[in-house]
């Protein structure tokens, strides 16, 4: 009798309950993006405008709180803890590491905002007025904020739950593990197939608003560069080409694929960073980066609790501060599977230094140079570029680089930038989310990587009808809404299971020093 066909699988691909569920509804919001993209454009800005403006409080305390458990985790009792074996090693060098986590975590976003978001905040700051030195203090205090420990404290946490099921108790690489450790059995394993879908909501979601904002700004700069029009078809263009780059690279793998341009990407953005920082006011900016390191750090306790209601600005904290924190909250899976997958090995200690800090440090010296030079212009020079920030801000970074020598050259550089972190967000992206869906294999099928590349390019193709910052901004938030949940369970999950490790070892001290102890005297002198 012949053997049976496993069931379940098509054309080599294994149709569990998460892809198929998965696979239905994220086809489903791509084909309603492409048939009416203006009603989920405003189902989009509607849904996550109400969830900002009605609980607030609780996206800060989730992001704030991950925060004080990053620190607590790092210098507390458990920042030995390997995420891995006791005797394993890094998979990757510090180097590359970072290189990887930091083009994969915001790498597009640092270059979309780099100029615009501190002058945008120079211009209007909340409840003060703008254009003067102390509206420029705010802005890069508001900027650091929106950029620096939260986002990545967010990324850590996320990673790290992964990182130590998969790699130091054996589990596989899911969102779910930690929760099913919470809830064994049937109850467990249900809980567990939402968590996931939820979790390939939030990421699919999450790069087809960062990817529809890298198009916009591409298109941008094309057009400020060689004059091609900022029309929809160029916005086709613009994602063909780079959908069938990530594509190649997601078929290369992460060893050789994301590893060596994020490598390129990492030691392109470092030249041309200190090429601003040298040819530009370099005095001015270094003083602005220091001065906004202790604004950031002094200011961090109260600003980590700040939502500006007495004010009545809860409408500016939605659409900035709350967004970038949900915005976070939504790229944490992706960013913290893809981060857990190139972590092996890492303490606990140096994860949350390579993870947290490190970038955190990087962000805010970007931001000081590129916002640094764009408010010199503004207060000592021809100015126009924070106007410019209002009317498009997918342009205001070309038109900044032309104050410098080489402009034009420095603008193709950046699209290159640009291009290639998209690309690797994309790569990355793909990655997790087939890794999501075929029950955490850790080098999952191509044909996996083909099916949700392709996908999230319809749902960015659906987004990119807007045209609007805006609606990409809402599309890339709208998953971290339901998965906030998720992630809470999980690190519940992950305290339970590190405390559990702990008071083994502890258990396990106490029998090795009970076995080495002397015979008592009264033993012995029964003998």
């Amino acid at each position: 009798m012949p053997a049976p066909v496993e069931p379940r699988q098509i054309a080599g691909v294994k149709l569990n309950r998460v892809f198929i569920v998965s696979l239905i509804l994220v086809a489903a919001f791509g084909a309603w993006g492409l048939i009416d993209p203006e009603g989920m454009s405003g189902t989009s800005l509607g849904f996550t405008t109400f969830m900002l403006t009605s609980v607030g409080w609780y996206w800060l305390l989730i992001c704030t709180g991950f925060l004080i458990l990053a620190g607590y985790l790092a210098f507390g009792p458990y920042g030995h803890i390997k995420l891995g074996g006791d005797d394993e090693e890094p998979e990757f060098s510090t180097v590359s590491w970072i290189a990887m986590l930091f083009a994969g975590g915001m790498g597009a976003g640092l270059i979309f905002w780099g100029v615009a978001e501190p002058l945008y905040h120079f211009r209007a700051p909340p409840g003060m007025t703008g254009e003067t030195a102390d509206a420029a203090r705010v802005a890069f205090t508001l900027t650091n904020l929106h950029w620096g420990l939260h986002a990545w404290a967010t990324y850590g946490v996320c990673a790290m739950v992964i990182a130590y099921f998969t790699f130091r108790r054996g589990k596989k690489p899911l969102i779910s593990t930690p929760i099913e450790s919470l809830f064994p059995g049937i109850t467990g394993q249900r809980l567990g197939e939402v968590a996931n879908v939820l979790g390939v909501f939030a990421v699919v979601f999450g790069l087809a608003g960062s990817l529809t904002m890298g198009t916009l700004q591409i298109r941008a700069g094309l057009g400020e560069l060689v004059g091609t029009p900022l029309s929809f078809g160029m916005s086709l263009a613009i994602m063909a080409v780079m959908y069938a780059t990530y594509m190649t690279s997601t078929a290369v793998g992460v060893d050789r694929g994301i590893k060596i341009l994020s490598n390129i990407n990492m030691v392109v953005a470092v030249l041309m960073v200190v090429y601003i920082a040298v040819l530009g006011p370099t005095a001015f900016i270094f003083e602005t980066f220091i001065d906004s390191i202790g604004s950031y750090f002094t200011q961090l306790p109260a600003l980590a609790f700040h939502l500006l209601p007495f004010e009545g600005l809860q409408e500016w904290t939605a659409n900035w501060t709350l967004t970038y924190l949900i915005w976070w909250l939504a790229w944490g899976p992706f960013v913290g599977i893809f981060i857990a997958r190139i972590s092996r090995g890492r303490t606990i200690r140096e994860f949350c230094a390579g993870v947290i800090l490190v970038p955190t440090l990087f962000s805010m010296f970007w931001f000081a140079v590129l916002g640094g030079a764009g408010v010199y212009i503004e207060l000592f020079g021809a100015g126009g570029i924070a106007e410019l920030v209002f009317q498009d801000v997918t342009r205001a970074f070309f038109v900044f680089l032309d104050f410098f020598p080489l402009g034009q050259l420095l603008g193709f550089v950046a699209l290159f930038l640009i291009f290639i972190f998209l690309v690797t967000s994309a790569d990355s992206g793909g990655f997790v989310l087939s890794m999501m869906t075929s029950e955490g294999n850790l080098n999952p099928p191509l044909s996996y990587k083909l099916i949700w590349g392709t996908l999230v390019a319809v749902l960015t193709v659906a987004t990119l009808f807007s045209g609007s910052v805006d609606v990409a901004k809402a599309m890339a938030v709208t998953g971290a809404v339901p998965f906030s949940v998720v992630l809470l369970l999980q690190v519940v999950g992950f305290l339970r299971a590190i405390r559990s490790e702990r008071h083994e070892a502890e258990r396990s001290l106490d029998a090795a020093d009970e076995d080495a102890q002397p015979m008592s005297t009264t033993n012995a002198g029964g003998l």
